[in-house]
């Protein structure tokens, strides 16, 4: 994990993929978002999206579970190497949250993250401020959500 001085504006990581089942998206949309076009595959077929389709909420939650499994696993990597790995903080929020297409039964999405700026916070000096262009893309090569976030990020040096 990268303090904030190591990271670089335009660098791009992967978080990883998820695949959607049909179960899953119907166990999502159940209990978070039960339109009947996630929850009932008639329904769906009859709605704009022309078959079921997971609510954007969940896509959205996965590339958060990417995100956090791909932070613990370079923390991980970082102590098993003998370092001291910077420490993420909470996020002040996203914006321009955009679903761009359905995601399917069936889909695979990648996500990723891209650093756009950097500030050191004026308010928390041990910390900065990394603003990221997020995005999930499925196998066929189509951006299906994007959106731009903020996170504090520990600084090595004061």
């Amino acid at each position: 994990m990268r303090f904030f001085e190591d990271t670089e504006i335009g660098s791009r990581q992967i978080l990883g993929a998820h695949h959607f089942t049909r179960e899953e998206i119907i166990g999502f949309a159940q209990k978070f978002d039960p339109q009947p076009f996630h929850v009932d595959d008639e329904a769906a077929r009859r709605s704009l999206f022309g078959a079921l389709c997971a609510s954007g909420w969940h896509t959205a939650a996965m590339w958060m579970r990417c995100f956090v499994d791909h932070q613990m696993q370079a923390m991980a990597q970082a102590k098993a190497a003998g370092q001291t790995p910077a420490t993420f903080g909470p996020s002040p929020g996203f914006k321009n949250l955009h679903w761009l297409k359905p995601v399917y039964a069936g889909d695979t999405i990648t996500y990723a993250t891209e650093v756009k700026d950097k500030q050191v916070s004026k308010s928390r000096p041990k910390w900065g401020l990394l603003t990221a262009y997020n995005t999930g893309t499925n196998q066929h090569g189509d951006l299906v959500i994007d959106f731009e976030s903020v996170v504090f990020l520990e600084r090595r040096s004061v």
